[in-house]
């Protein structure tokens, strides 16, 4: 018998990634729900060949029974009804920004597995995924690359045996930019990453290194590690997705060419691994030297921001997520340059004055005021 998965996100980056995963593994899954923001066109497209029961599209006033007897959904709701889809085992979340939050909560409290790549979530609201978790006996099985890298590292060890972890960072097009050149950097210039094929809000936050900042908080949450416990270094060939210290002082690594598919199908088979003919297997003399460099706190001022947020903790981490995706909207959108992405996100956080994020209308909130805040402070 087949699992069922729901894509949310699916005609995004991480969603077409888990279709081509799914496709080579038709004998362990089935499509069950598909949902996209606005891609009607792609999304149409992945239905006529997939056939799910569950179609939603998010921008979109129409929500019925659609042609092959396929249910549709619209608005933020198809979101959650595509998470909590009673044949439904595991949910992607590719969803970028805080707009998988909601769905994330819900499935987890109807039991299912979340194979995350939607970040932000943990970012948010933290406290509040993992109660959910515990209350309806989900679990939450990360996507991105450094994540899964650590989980496969630490799969069947005990626990209170893990020390340290050490996520790595590409450093993104402009490592080796002079300062004040990147801070002009064009959007163009912006999305040619060197190494990983993303969507543009993550692309640039990997421009940033925000992506770390909310990677960091992200493995607090999902290894139970203090803030000082998680660093990151700058590895420009991305081989080397993470590294792990367990407290006797032993490290290992989880290396592998730049491909999400090997994430995506490790989160759906967890702790099993099964045989996939589309992987690149690994060659070291192809991967070539691999060096490491420390973090350029000048360079990349929006990682330590996030970092300050972190340690702040309560709804500082929401507040840093929200700012930095207004900022990047601004960019994407040639309203700002991108010099000034950090600074949006700094004079929003101190502005703010942190609260618990104990409850999702505490979290919303903060995320509604931050986001109000940095476009002001955007287009002052």
């Amino acid at each position: 018998m087949t699992t069922g998965v729901a894509i949310l996100g699916s005609t995004g980056s991480i969603g077409r990634s888990t279709l081509e995963v799914l496709s080579r593994q038709r004998e362990h899954f089935h499509l069950v729900a598909l949902t996209a923001h606005s891609n009607s066109e792609l999304l149409e497209k992945q239905v006529a060949e997939w056939h799910p029961k569950f179609a939603g599209l998010v921008n979109s006033g129409r929500g019925d029974v659609g042609t092959l007897g396929i249910r549709r959904g619209a608005g933020t709701g198809c979101l959650v009804e595509a998470a909590t889809h009673p044949d439904v085992r595991i949910v992607v979340n590719g969803i970028v920004g805080a707009a998988g939050l909601e769905a994330t909560l819900a499935a987890l409290r109807a039991g299912k597995r979340v194979a995350l790549a939607n970040k932000e979530t943990l970012v948010m609201a933290g406290e509040l995924v993992l109660q959910a978790a515990q209350q309806g006996g989900g679990e939450i099985v990360p996507v991105d690359s450094e994540h899964s890298a650590v989980l496969q590292c630490i799969a069947g060890r005990g626990p209170g045996t893990l020390a340290r972890l050490i996520l790595t960072a590409s450093g993104g097009p402009f490592r080796t930019w002079p300062v004040e050149r990147a801070a002009a950097a064009t959007v163009a210039e912006a999305l040619q990453h060197p190494t990983w094929k993303m969507g543009k809000k993550i692309t640039v936050d990997s421009a940033t290194l925000v992506n770390k900042a909310l990677e960091v908080i992200e493995a607090h949450f999902l290894f139970g590690l203090g803030y000082q416990q998680v660093d990151v270094v700058v590895h420009p060939q991305s081989i080397v997705h993470a590294f792990t210290e367990f407290v006797d002082g032993s490290v290992l690594a989880q290396l592998g060419f730049p491909n999400m598919e090997l994430p995506i199908l490790y989160a759906l088979t967890h702790p099993q691994r099964v045989p996939d003919a589309g992987t690149r297997r690994f060659d070291p003399v192809a991967a070539g030297a691999l060096t490491f460099e420390p973090v350029d706190p000048e360079r990349f001022p929006a990682y330590g921001l996030g970092r300050t947020a972190a340690a702040a903790g309560g709804t500082a981490p929401a507040v840093f997520n929200a700012a930095n995706e207004v900022a990047v909207e601004l960019f994407l959108d040639e309203r700002i340059p991108f010099g000034r992405v950090a600074e949006v996100i700094d004079r929003t956080l101190a502005e703010h004055r942190p609260s618990r994020a104990d409850s999702l209308a505490g979290v919303l909130e903060a995320d509604g005021w931050a986001r109000r805040f940095a476009g002001e402070v955007a287009c002052s």
